[in-house]
């Protein structure tokens, strides 16, 4: 049979067979239509059960929830819109999985560290301000995990933690700093090195060879990689570094936090699905937040607020402090610079960062060094000329305070 063209098997006026090369090409496009199809639904499922996987890693801490809503009367109101205050710690709990090698479970758990990280409402920088564990402070009366409470006292900060938890340790900071804080993430051992290996490691960089048998680091001096193992040495070791002291330690942890933002940053990380799932799955599941981060989509809406900051607009400092007087072995704050760091921030106000040498020193700060014998610990603040204005608002200028510490943009041997 043919069909008006003369082709066999064709398909003439009243509807015969197709040409072989026309069947075969429908079928094809059936074909592609369906695998298409499946690629999708399986893209769609597998999409919904890494969202599913990641959003379900992340501890909700109800319990600190709970207690701040207790105390809410008395905490700090919010002084500027669309700023974010969001507290991090590290704990030196040794419960949980992988953290039992760095010590013996005593039922107890302090703040290993503890920073203040603010992102102003333009999101144009973000400042971390290390709180010293061993800071005098006042401690309000918390919720114990047994279910009673302590008594307000004069202590060292890091105790406000093991006492009281993460709740304690936040109205301990509002009430030093009158700033409020928003938001709180807790960090184990364990996933800080799952944060550091996912990532591939992190580049520091050391001026001598390091040893120290308890923070189980051995390094060459130089420029170089670490792992998670090695980099949780690295930012925990106190006696093999520098003069041994807690403030060369909180340096030290600033300068790799400094090293991991450029990392993740980096198209080696956030453009590498192969690199970005594994640091996704290790973040959400290593730390402990309040409700309102306790999801992907809030942890995504904090770091899409921050990704694009240039790294030299990341800025690292330390509460001002000096050697506590009943005390050598404790800080104190160290005022007004103290104050003054705490105002800016509350009210959302600039402040600008230089290294310890470049640092103008009140003449207040310099007489009290000389009255106490004692140097200013790399803390001190200044003031340099500039306006201090909220951008785009019609405020007088005044002078912009500059205080000790570096940015994310800076790398230097430690």
């Amino acid at each position: 049979m043919t069909d008006s063209a003369g082709i066999p098997g064709g398909t003439d006026a009243a509807g015969g067979d197709k040409p072989p090369n026309v069947r075969r090409r429908r079928r094809l496009l059936r074909w592609i239509g369906l695998g298409t199809g499946l690629f999708v639904v399986a893209g769609a499922g597998t999409g919904w059960w890494i969202y599913s996987k990641l959003d379900g890693n992340i501890a909700e801490d109800t319990s600190a929830a709970a207690e701040l809503r207790r105390y809410e009367k008395e905490r700090p109101a919010h002084l500027a819109g669309g700023a974010q205050n969001i507290l991090l710690i590290g704990s030196d709990s040794r419960t949980g999985a992988g953290n039992a090698r760095y010590g013996q479970d005593q039922g107890t758990q302090r703040s290993d560290t503890t920073i203040l990280l603010h992102l102003p409402a333009d999101r144009k920088s973000a400042t971390a301000v290390s709180i010293p564990r061993d800071l005098m402070t006042e401690i309000p009366a918390c919720l114990k995990p047994d279910g009673s409470r302590t008594r307000e006292q004069f202590a060292q900060f890091n105790w406000a933690f093991e006492w009281g938890g993460t709740a304690c340790t936040i109205r301990t900071v509002e009430a030093m700093t009158g700033i409020r804080v928003d938001h709180h993430m807790v960090l184990d051992f364990s996933g800080f090195k799952k944060m550091v290996d996912a990532i591939g490691g992190v580049e520091v960089c050391l001026r001598r060879p390091v040893d120290d048998t308890e923070a189980k680091l051995k390094l060459p001096a130089g420029r170089q990689t670490l792992q998670g193992e090695q980099a949780l040495g690295f930012v925990r070791a106190r006696h093999s570094l520098g003069n041994g002291s807690d403030t060369e330690r909180m340096e030290r942890q600033q300068a790799f936090l400094g090293s991991l933002v450029k990392k993740v940053q980096s198209n080696g990380v956030l453009l590498n699905p192969a690199r970005l799932y594994p640091l996704l799955d290790a973040a959400t599941s290593a730390v402990t937040t309040d409700p309102g981060l306790a999801s992907l989509r809030g942890l995504y809406e904090l770091v899409r607020g921050v990704r694009d900051i240039p790294t030299e607009q990341i800025k690292f400092l330390t509460v001002p402090r000096r050697p506590y007087a009943a005390d050598l072995n404790r800080d104190e704050l160290r005022q007004p610079d103290a104050t003054q760091l705490f105002q800016r921030l509350r009210s959302d106000q600039p402040l600008t960062i230089a290294p310890p040498a470049a640092t103008p020193q009140p003449a207040a700060a310099a007489a009290d060094d000389e009255a106490d014998g004692n140097e200013a610990d790399g803390t001190t603040s200044g003031t340099t000329s500039g306006t201090g204005g909220r951008p785009g608002t019609a405020e007088p200028s005044t002078p912009v305070p500059t205080f000790t510490g570096t940015t994310a943009g800076v790398a230097d041997c430690r």
